[in-house]
């Protein structure tokens, strides 16, 4: 077994100090600092494509995919995949019909559209529902998970790991704000996937006896074909998690969009963007990365697989590789990669929350009008690291739970079917009001719940699927009962607003494409 040896603790403070380094030279671009509370939430709106795109994909992949979703490859195979290929197709309709009306009312938040589309009742409504989620569930599971991942690579204790993660992210994400955070993301990336592709070339080459990556991956379809079915028979004891035909036309698509177009956590990203198509430009190229992240996260669990990995659970197939198989030197490039994944998710996870609870809970209800930018900013500041603090106090009481990953996945479950039902109406129908996204917000649980208990053999998949509709319908039906044939806070949509460039339509084309190969080869 490989240790963790003085050349791979410099590489890997090498690379805590760059990141460091960056985002806090981001943080003082300007003399004094951060100014105002533009700057601050949304980076000044002068986000290039290529920040906002490695932002996007920095934000969404954390040690959940990188444990998780490896453990699922080592269970269930390239089927898991569907959750990155559906994300990539879905960045594209979120760049084409979400982004430019959010872009178009000028906002700071998700909650913020909300109260322009809806009344201020929605807005607060799931401003305090964000804040709770983000708080308890998305920003204390990241940081358990990532320490877990952490102790089981390289024996840190996750109690200790949990306090170093805080205080890494903290240190840039809570003084730079979201400039910080968009530009260390891009150094993040090139580690968590120039990282995780080396780990897996190293792990399909020793597979492959030292014949090379290609032909470990050639051995690994011909000695495991029954990993390699995108779509699950009714017959495969995993269908529950992947329910077939309906991962690719259901419920997975609730989640992706939910998660990708109206989440704040990762839109927040576009909205600082300098302009509608560089946003746009931002989001595909985010899709085409997408594409790529399969080999870094789902691979690996395969090729564990494979060699007969001699595991107590899935989960365990990811730091199993990395103790056995990786060598020194490249171990800490592979650790910085984790860790990138995990500290990138965090820092951004922060800065949503100070973003909220600032713009759509402090200015709104205990500011005044004329309260001055730095004071948003201080508050912004501090709210955020009574967030990391709690946080760290909450996470690990997360090592009860059976496991944390489909913990995370069940809950937003719960949520993303009437989120998504409340924004898309809002986006296209013009009877949508209040009362009926109101309904909606408490639908989702109240279906969600019924559902599950009442019937239980409904896939997690399949649920959100079917709550969506009914969501969509509790608006309906609230909309027609109004009498009114177009709601006073309606969205316009201009002829033209939803065109897009001939580039952003080729690399669309291109991502399309290669979607359509990956199913036709493995369907």
């Amino acid at each position: 077994m490989n240790t963790f040896s003085v050349l791979d603790s410099v590489i890997f403070i090498v690379y805590v100090l760059l990141i460091v380094v960056i985002g806090l030279w981001c943080s003082r671009t300007r003399k004094g600092g951060v100014k105002d509370s533009k700057e601050y939430f949304l980076a000044g709106n002068t986000l290039p494509w290529w920040a906002i795109g490695a932002s996007v994909i920095a934000s969404n992949i954390s040690a959940e995919q990188f444990i998780g979703m490896s453990g699922s490859g080592f269970a269930i195979g390239l089927g898991i995949a569907s959750y990155e290929f559906v994300a990539a197709a879905s960045l594209i309709v979120v760049a084409v019909f979400f982004l430019p009306i959010f872009l178009k009312t000028k906002i700071y938040t998700m909650p913020q559209f909300l109260e322009i589309r809806y009344g201020k009742p929605v807005k607060t409504l799931m401003a305090f529902f964000w804040l709770l989620v983000f708080i308890f569930v998305n920003l204390t599971s990241i940081l358990y998970l990532g320490a877990l991942a952490i102790h089981k690579v390289v024996d840190i204790p996750v109690g200790f790991s949990i306090v170093c993660l805080a205080v890494f992210a903290g240190a840039y994400a809570i003084y730079g704000g979201l400039k910080a955070v968009a530009l260390t993301d891009m150094v993040q990336v090139i580690f968590l996937i120039g990282g995780g592709l080396l780990t897996t070339y190293i792990a399909l080459n020793h597979y492959s006896e030292d014949a090379g990556a290609i032909a470990g991956m050639q051995k690994l379809i011909a000695q495991v074909p029954e990993k390699f079915d995108m779509i699950l028979d009714p017959s495969n004891p995993d269908y529950k998690y992947l329910p077939g035909i309906g991962v690719i036309l259901g419920g997975l698509w609730v989640s992706a969009l939910y998660y990708f177009g109206c989440n704040q956590y990762i839109i927040q990203r576009a909205l600082a963007g300098k302009s509608l198509s560089e946003a746009r430009m931002g989001l595909v190229f985010a899709g085409l990365l997408k594409l790529i992240l399969p080999l870094i996260v789902v691979i690996p669990g395969i090729v564990a697989f494979a060699l007969d990995a001699p595991l107590e659970k899935p989960d365990q197939a990811y730091p199993w590789l990395m103790h056995n198989f990786i060598p020194s030197g490249v171990k800490g490039i592979a650790f910085a990669a984790l860790v990138a994944a995990v500290v990138s998710s965090l820092a951004s996870m922060v800065n949503s929350i100070t973003t909220i609870f600032t713009m759509d809970i402090y200015k709104e209800y205990f500011a005044g009008k004329d309260v001055p930018e730095k004071r948003l900013v201080n508050v912004g500041r501090c709210f955020g690291f009574f967030s990391l603090v709690l946080a760290v106090l909450i996470a690990p009481a997360l090592a009860g739970l059976e496991q944390a990953f489909q913990f995370i996945q069940e809950f937003t479950g719960f949520i993303s079917p009437g989120a998504l039902a409340i924004f898309v109406m809002g986006f296209f129908w013009k009877r949508a009001e209040m009362k009926g996204a109101l309904a909606a917000a408490a639908g989702t649980f109240v279906f969600s719940l019924v559902l599950m208990l009442f019937f239980p053999e409904i896939s997690f998949i399949d649920r959100m699927a079917y709550v969506f509709i009914l969501c969509v319908l509790l608006i309906v039906v609230f909309g027609l009962l109004s009498g009114k044939k177009t709601d006073e806070r309606a969205i316009i949509l201009e002829p033209g607003l939803f065109a897009t460039t001939w580039t952003f339509k080729l690399l669309s084309g291109v991502i399309l494409a290669i979607l359509g190969v990956i199913y036709y080869v493995f369907w």
